[in-house]
């Protein structure tokens, strides 16, 4: 009997005790809600997040919004920075943040013709007007003038408008892998010329999960978790059924179709956007020193950044060398 009422009471003392509470991340994407973020609300959505003890916040960026700002100021936990320049920049500024994971292994950033006009390579388009944005100009273009001899000469303001493009049969512009294709067919009916700059051999990475370096030295499992549920939200998204996350994605972003939520899902797996090169054997999210070392050669090169820059410190490699998305998990 008294074996049995201490059983009782333990029992009883365990189910009055607290759950222990998720912890609290607000997340930051760079734009607003599509497929190439389908990962993060797929994880939200089947409950990846809340597995790994995480309560999480998906706060989507658009015009006008600038999550690295918000990052910095301490609103945000974890945020997307959109490409590699931006993790370089955090040392060249002496910003104590740096990046812990890259989900996309190619940039989806494309350079974008119309058919029949001879621009169908990188290499065709040298001297002609290209219209790109100004974080363009300070980014990947400088991959295009030392690869391709591209000069600023040819360019032209984009003003995230597909109507001057479609108005000239001549014109040449920037655009996004999963998004101003599907848009040229459904307005313009005609497929268009895409050139898609990772194929042409630029070294960096986009969509890579930037914090801070004060939340990696006092919450470093916290920071693994958020990786680990992130890369098998992606999983998730990738190879089982997505609706899950796109109505999440569509909760966020009404004007979002099924369609192009398709568009962009299989633009993604078609090209490996997450899963091609190392990342192949080794997982979504991994990075590594070498190939960071060749894009910073690459752009200190073009001046970007003085050849004495300690670019080791722009990443960790810690939160990615392991089998993501099996060792964190809480019951």
């Amino acid at each position: 009997m008294r074996a049995y009422l201490a059983a009782l009471l333990i029992g009883l003392a365990c189910a009055a005790a607290p759950a222990r509470a998720d912890d609290r991340i607000a997340f930051g994407t760079d734009w607003l809600a599509e497929a190439e973020y389908g990962g993060y609300y797929q994880a939200l959505a089947n409950g990846i997040y809340r597995r790994h003890g995480l309560d999480v916040t998906i706060r989507q960026g658009g015009p006008g919004v600038n999550q690295t700002q918000l990052l910095l100021a301490g609103r945000l936990d974890v945020a997307i920075a959109s490409n590699s320049f931006i993790a370089l920049n955090f040392v060249k500024e002496a910003i104590p943040f740096r990046v812990v994971a890259a989900m996309f292994q190619k940039d989806p950033s494309v350079l974008i013709a119309h058919p029949g006009q001879g621009h169908d390579s990188f290499p065709a388009l040298r001297g002609r007007p290209i219209m790109i944005s100004a974080d363009t100009r300070s980014g990947w273009w400088n991959f295009l003038r030392a690869r391709f001899g591209y000069s600023d000469a040819q360019i032209r303001p984009y003003t995230f408008n597909l109507q001057p493009f479609l108005a000239d049969k001549g014109a040449i512009q920037q655009g996004f892998l999963g998004s101003e294709p599907f848009s040229i067919r459904a307005q313009a009916g005609f497929d268009p010329v895409v050139l898609l700059i990772a194929d042409a051999g630029f070294s960096g990475y986009a969509q890579l999960f930037a914090t801070s370096d004060r939340l990696i030295a006092t919450k470093p499992d916290l920071v693994q978790r958020f990786v680990d549920a992130s890369i098998e939200g992606w999983r998730s998204y990738l190879g089982d059924d997505p609706a899950p996350g796109n109505a999440l994605i569509r909760k966020d972003n009404p004007e979002m179709t099924e369609a192009l939520l398709a568009y962009g899902r299989a633009a993604l797996k078609r090209h490996g956007i997450l899963e091609s090169g190392d990342a192949a054997g080794r997982g979504i999210g991994v990075m590594t020193d070498a190939r960071w070392a060749d894009f910073f050669t690459t752009m200190s090169a073009q001046g970007l950044y003085p050849a004495d820059l300690d670019w080791k410190r722009a990443y960790t490699l810690r939160f990615i060398d392991h089998a993501a998305g099996t060792e964190t998990r809480r019951p």
